[in-house]
């Protein structure tokens, strides 16, 4: 017959390990304190992960939206980043539309209208590779990364003309990011059809 003070430790050691099976999990596994929402989607994780993203923070805060985790596919997530951009470079074209019309040097007027064309050309690039995603991901990598050089031609002239618009410095931020996810997305999207173009 075993030790008293063995048969103890063994009946402890039970009772220990039963109590502990019939508590909920989260009262033995802490809850991790996150701040920024990480959306569910693997390919939301996936895209965020990729080399061409410049910002994985705004990344996964941008493509958080229920619309956005819900995507079945690289296809439909990429049309909805395309989407999500084009309003993006809406609403900063309307700033810059509402800062046109406030008097300034003509130096600030010629930066601000280049800023503007390169906005247009940015919505219609974001609407056209929408349509190309599934037809041509190749064209539409090419046209999502030929947005950069507009965006930063408008920075440039912006700098030259030394107009100091914070919102404007933001929206052009912004643009380079779905710039990125859009470039990353299109070139996921060229490995997963090698044969088909």
């Amino acid at each position: 017959m075993a030790p008293p003070y063995q048969l103890c430790l063994v009946l402890v050691i039970f009772l220990s390990i039963f109590s502990l099976s019939s508590l909920p999990t989260s009262a033995i596994i802490p809850k991790a304190n996150v701040s920024l929402p990480i959306p569910s989607s693997q390919l939301v994780e996936n895209l965020c992960n990729g080399k061409a993203i410049q910002n994985r923070r705004f990344c996964l805060k941008a493509l958080s939206t229920p619309e956005v985790i819900a995507a079945m596919d690289t296809t439909q997530l990429g049309t909805l980043i395309m989407k999500v951009g084009a309003a993006n470079a809406k609403a900063t074209l309307n700033v810059y539309n509402e800062i046109i019309k406030k008097p300034g040097s003509p130096q600030a007027l010629k930066a601000l209208n280049c800023c503007v064309e390169a906005y247009k050309y940015a919505i219609l690039s974001f609407e056209m590779v929408s349509s190309e995603l599934v037809e041509d991901p190749q064209t539409a990598n090419y046209d999502v990364a030929v947005i950069g050089p507009e965006i930063a031609n408008c920075e440039k002239e912006l700098i030259n003309a030394k107009v100091q618009a914070p919102r404007l410095l933001a929206g052009n931020r912004f643009i380079k990011y779905y710039v990125s996810m859009g470039y990353e997305i299109t070139s996921t999207l060229e490995l997963e059809n090698p044969n088909e173009f």
